[in-house]
């Protein structure tokens, strides 16, 4: 393998949770819930799928339907789709959804899992190009920067900067064309077999980890490095 290609959300990083999302929110904002309204609140946020990187929603809105499908095509439909969830909770002042929805975006709502560095860094060392190739919504590098990791990664194939999002090929081949690799040459590593599966159609070898909170995954990403020799 000449190359790694990797999934952002639940594969390299993993958001907060929704309790911590909505806590962070309210603080920036100087705004609070009382304790069992804001436990309560969380949960409803979540069972609306409001938190990107988060659970999917419990039940999609038939209104929101096509707009989710497509919401990873444009930093537009993106915000839409999300703050679009988040309105069919109620919250104490409406500027709040917009506000989580910047939230999400803050390098510190984000963790990397406790291999990645590693993996990252061994691949550099060992000569092999790493590209990140995410459905999203809006610009994840500075998440990498923050985390001091950004200069492990030589390309970065975001679905909204393509218009185009996994599993459609087209992304992952603008990642292997930034490499400068075949697709026969790279592994693809996501959390998604319906999205980072799509890979497989250029010929890319896939490999598979869970999404799981970080406390729960500690070495999912290791095998990566026996797998590119």
């Amino acid at each position: 393998m000449a190359a790694v290609l990797f999934d952002f959300s639940g594969t390299l990083f993993r958001i907060e949770s929704t309790e911590s999302w909505l806590r962070a929110t309210l603080k920036e904002t100087g705004q609070t819930l009382a304790e069992p309204e804001l436990v309560g609140t969380a949960r409803a946020l979540e069972a609306a799928g409001a938190l990107p990187g988060g659970a999917d929603p419990v039940e999609l809105p038939e209104e929101l339907a096509g707009l989710w499908a497509v919401r990873d095509e444009s930093a537009a439909l993106h915000r839409a789709a999300y703050t679009g969830l988040s309105r069919r909770v109620p919250l104490p002042d409406p500027g709040l959804h917009e506000a989580l929805y910047e939230r999400h975006k803050s390098p510190a709502a984000w963790s990397p899992y406790p291999d990645t560095a590693e993996v990252l860094r061994t691949l550099r060392e060992r000569g092999i190009g790493v590209g990140v190739v995410s459905n999203i919504g809006w610009d994840l590098r500075p998440v990498f920067r923050e985390h001091g990791l950004d200069a492990y990664v030589d390309a970065y194939a975001l679905s909204y900067e393509h218009g185009v999002q996994k599993p459609d090929p087209r992304l992952f081949s603008a990642a292997c064309t930034e490499l400068a690799v075949e697709p026969r040459q790279a592994l693809m590593v996501g959390d998604s077999r319906a999205a980072d599966g799509g890979a497989a159609v250029l010929g890319c070898r896939v490999h598979f980890v869970d999404h799981l909170p970080v406390a729960q995954r500690p070495d999912a990403l290791l095998p990566v490095l026996d797998l590119v020799g």
